[in-house]
Order: structure tokens, then sequence, then C-alpha cells
């Protein structure tokens, strides 16, 4: 057996990745996971209707304290539910109809005994006060909790981050991504002098009697509890507008006010590009209610839902780097792009258990090819996706393991992406590719879902059944392999795959001919295509990522 050439060439041991911290190895999981992870009927048992967070931060003492509002619709008849509080942080009591009700505690869940049953259908509500020092982050937005940080005047600068750890690390709440709160309202309590930005939009500032002020924010759409957020500190504000595809769209923007100068050219040159070209890819913005937002934070940034938390620097690139290694990441800033390609996938589309988190990574990162083909031309969108391909690894499936919290391998981002990809060169017509990704986002609006709610809406409007294309990419680690075997000068193919009925369509072609597509098995056929042979065979490995070897 020659080796011509086996794909990917180069792993990303050692490359730059902005993933790099986010995805942790764990093979066994403890009855915590899945108290946090597993739906049981005292979780299913009631569908949360309003959220009301009501929270002071004592900054200097790093302390939090305050209540969550719990309007729910009962799903069945009950007695007793679960809610979620990482258990540093202290249940002060549960209040239900003026009176405290009993509960019990197991690692972060609360359990929660009603003096009777609550009737399916009926609407009731219960009040959780709560306090304590939450968890602080040590290097936010990966690793979750609370950053309490300082801007360059030292003045505070604190900020929330929990994706994946789960927003019960510093609120209480039914802490599964399987269902969305309807609507909350988001009151956050600072020292005066200090202003808190949080999702929504602003309803009423309060200055209270004990040298506090309380910013009320008001969230109209459906959220996910991870995208909650509090971002405190010397903040100021400036605003824009956006005519888009439902009308105008309010875009807020709160940055340190000494960045103001930075903030106003930085968002002026991304932001409406950026939306323009969403738009046209993945339809209107899902949150026109609720207003887009930038806010400034002391970290690198994240999707919280209409107030996305920005922590680039005022730069293009990531931190001044183009993960694509072609020049094109340069050329625009990549929180901005990156983060806000999450408003359509992962707060629009969310799915239901974290282990196909890849439905919100890989479409957000392909999105960033899309945003290059839409500045620059098809051509620079392909090369920005090929490029991405350096910081993948190949070190384990991209879905996680279900109903214990558990994302999948980082190669959710650049891996995912490149796939995507693939599949629209496989439909091999760009406005019904679009019309897909436009139909994902008015399918599933304002949804939760699953793999399969994915996967076969994508194969079901491309007429392609690409389910083994899905799940071996996906749900397995290693790439496939089309072999060529050369007897008697006549050329055959096969894969080689972890994925039974795995017959993904390939472009090869003549060396300098043009390309033609062909549908190999696993077991080789011949390859139909006039006069090429072993020596002038070309794969399209620029648009695929597989193996390929030759005979």
């Amino acid at each position: 057996m020659k080796l011509r050439h086996l794909l990917p060439v180069v792993l990303a041991i050692a490359s730059f990745s902005a993933q790099a911290q986010l995805m942790v190895a764990k093979t066994t999981f403890t009855r915590a996971d899945s108290l946090r992870g597993y739906l049981t009927p005292l979780r299913t048992c009631y569908d949360i209707n309003y959220y009301h967070l009501d929270v002071k931060f004592d900054i200097d003492n790093k302390f939090i304290s305050g209540s969550n509002l719990f309007k729910f619709t009962a799903a069945q008849d009950f007695d007793k539910l679960q809610f979620d509080l990482f258990a540093n942080l202290k249940v002060e009591k549960v209040v239900y109809k003026g009176k405290e009700l009993p509960y019990t505690r197991e690692i972060n869940a609360v359990f929660v005994t009603f003096p009777k049953t609550i009737i399916k259908g009926s609407k009731d509500e219960f009040t959780v006060y709560y306090s304590g020092n939450p968890t602080v982050a040590k290097r936010a937005p990966w690793d979750g909790g609370v950053v309490w940080a300082t801007d360059s005047l030292g003045k505070p600068f604190v900020a929330t981050a929990c994706q994946g750890v789960g927003a019960s690390i510093w609120w209480p709440n039914k802490d599964h991504q399987y269902e969305e709160v309807d609507s909350m309202m988001i009151s956050i309590s600072v020292p005066k002098g200090l202003k808190d930005v949080s999702n929504g939009r602003l309803r009423k500032v309060t200055e209270l009697k004990d040298g506090y002020t309380r910013f009320d924010w008001a969230v109209k759409n459906p959220i996910n509890n991870y995208d909650v957020e509090a971002t405190i500190g010397d903040l100021v504000h400036f605003g824009d507008a956006y005519d888009g595809e439902k009308g105008k769209l309010t875009l807020d923007y709160w940055v340190l006010s000494y960045n103001l100068d930075k903030a106003k050219r930085q968002f002026g040159a991304n932001v409406g590009r950026m939306l323009k070209s969403f738009e046209h890819w993945f339809g209107p913005y899902p949150f026109y209610e609720d207003g887009y937002k930038l806010v400034e934070a002391p970290h690198l940034g994240m999707e919280h839902q209409s107030a996305i938390a920005y922590g680039n620097h005022y730069g293009n690139g990531y931190l001044g780097r183009d993960l694509s290694g072609t020049g094109w990441g340069l050329k625009w800033d990549y929180i901005i792009v990156h983060e806000s390609a999450h408003e359509w996938f992962g707060n629009n589309i969310t799915s239901k258990d974290l282990a196909d988190m890849w439905v919100h990574e890989s479409f957000a990162y392909y999105a960033e090819s899309l945003f290059v083909e839409s500045q620059f031309g098809k051509q620079a969108g392909q090369e920005y996706a090929h490029g991405s391909r350096a910081g993948i690894s190949n070190d384990s499936p991209i879905v996680g393991v279900y109903n214990v919290n558990k994302e999948g391998s980082g190669d959710m981002y650049n891996k995912g992406g490149v796939f995507l990809n693939m599949i629209r060169t496989i439909i091999n017509d760009d406005e019904k590719w679009r019309g897909i990704l436009r139909g994902l986002n008015k399918t599933f609006y304002h949804k939760t879902v699953t793999y399969d709610d994915i996967t076969h809406y994508i194969l079901d409007q491309a007429g392609i059944n690409f389910a083994p294309f899905f799940d071996q990419y996906l749900r397995s680690k290693d790439l496939p392999i089309l072999e060529f075997m050369e007897v008697r000068g006549k050329l055959s193919c096969r894969w080689t795959s972890a994925v039974r009925g795995f017959n993904m369509p390939v472009k090869i072609r003549v060396k300098g001919g043009e390309y033609k597509f062909i549908t190999p098995t696993a077991r080789f056929t011949p390859v139909n295509v006039d006069g090429i042979n072993k020596d002038n065979l070309e794969v399209d490995t620029f648009n695929y990522y597989i193996g390929v070897l030759v005979e």
C-alpha cells in the first residue's frame, strides 16, 4: 500500500485555538452529573413560564443575595419538584402562598415538597431566596462562574459567564437546556456609581436607600438559562439602529467609559455588515423585541442573548490572531461575528441536551466562513473554511454523552464547521443550501432541538440521506478514508468508515480537468471517469475533509 496523502496533514497539538480550554475530557460520571443532566419527573412535571431574578452584588465581599420567582404550569399532577442551585450557595427559604416550604438538598439539586397536589394544567408560583459567595471564574468564559475584576482605572468590573457548567452556579433555576423560560425580569442591584447591563431592555433604574442602584431588565423572548447575564462596571451607552428584514432593530452598546471612541469605530465597522450577512443566510435576527446589544466584559466573550459579551479589545481577528491562517480572519472582529452567530444557532435554536452543543458551535463556526464569503466572495469563504482545519484534533466524537450535562470534543467548532461546508458542497445548490439554513431558523424558531431534529430536517430538505455522513463526522472521531486501487489499468475505489452505509458523494478529476461527482460505497467499484488512473487522479480535498489512500 502506498500512501499518496492522508488528511488531515497537521494536528492541532501546538496550534492556538479559541476552543483550547473549553472542553475537558471526562469518561466517568457522578451522581451530581446525573442530577444536573437527567430529566426526571421531578423536573418535567412543571413548565417554566416566567422568572423574576432579583439579586444584589456585594462586590467588596464577592457576595450575592436575592431571590428568584418561579411561575410555572403543571405538566402533570405532582407534589414535589426539583430546581437547581450550586451547593456553595445557601437556600434561605422557599416561599409558597406566603408560607415556607420544606426542602432537601442533594449536591447541587434542591427538592421542594408542596402541601398538596398541584393539578396538571394549573398555573402556580413559588419564590426561592438565597445568598452566598458564588464560584469565582478562573478563566472565563470557559470555566464558568462570576468574574470579579477591575478596569484599568481600578473600578469594579464584574460579569457572569456560565455556559456548560450551568446558570445554577449563580442563581436558582430549572437548570437544563431542554426548556427555556418564556420571558423574565432581571433585577440587578449594584453599588451606587456603577451600572448593570443584562439581557433584554432596560425598564427602570431605582436608587435604593442602602447605597445601591437597581437595574430592571425585561426579556420578552424565550431565553436559555446560561445566557442570563449580569455585567457590572463604569459603563456608558451609545446606540444605533439597523434596518433589517423585520424592520428597525435597535442596537445598544455598553462599554467602559474610556473605551467609547474605540467602541464607536469598531462596532460601527462590524455590526451592520454582520447583521446584513447573517440575515441573508439565516433569516431575520431572532430577537427584535429585545434588541441587539454588545456589552464590554472582563473576559473574551459570550453569546448572552440580546446582550453579547465582548472582550476582544477593539481589534480584528481573535485577539489579533487569524485562526484560519489565511489572512481573511484579520479583516473583521472575530468575537462580534462568532458570538452574534449564536443568536441564530444557540439562542434561537438551542440543543435540548448539552451533548448536542455542536448545534450551537458547528453552525456558529461555519457562519464565520459565510460572513467572509458575503464580504470578500465565495472563494475567500471557502479558503477560510479550509484553513480552519488547522485547529482540528480528531481526539473524540463531537457529540457528547447524553443525560450527564457533558458536551463533546472541541472539534465541534472547526471540524463541525468544515463538515457543514462539505454538506453544502454535496448539495451543490447554494440557494437550496441558503433555504435550508433559513428554514432551520424558521422551523425551530425559539425552540429546543435534538440531534435528529436538525439532521432529519437537512436531509429531508436536501433530498439526500445525510444521516450516515452526520454520524461519521459527529459521532465518530475518525475521518472516512477514500481508498483507490488500480488493477490492470482500471481504477476502483471504496469508502472505509466507522458507519454502516456510508456512501458520501465526492468530487474527483483527471489532473487539470473538471471535477465530477462519484458516489463510492463500502465495496470497491470502478471509477467511471474517462482517462483517469492512479497517477493523474485528483480528489477534491480542498472542499472534502477526508483521508485518501492510493494503492
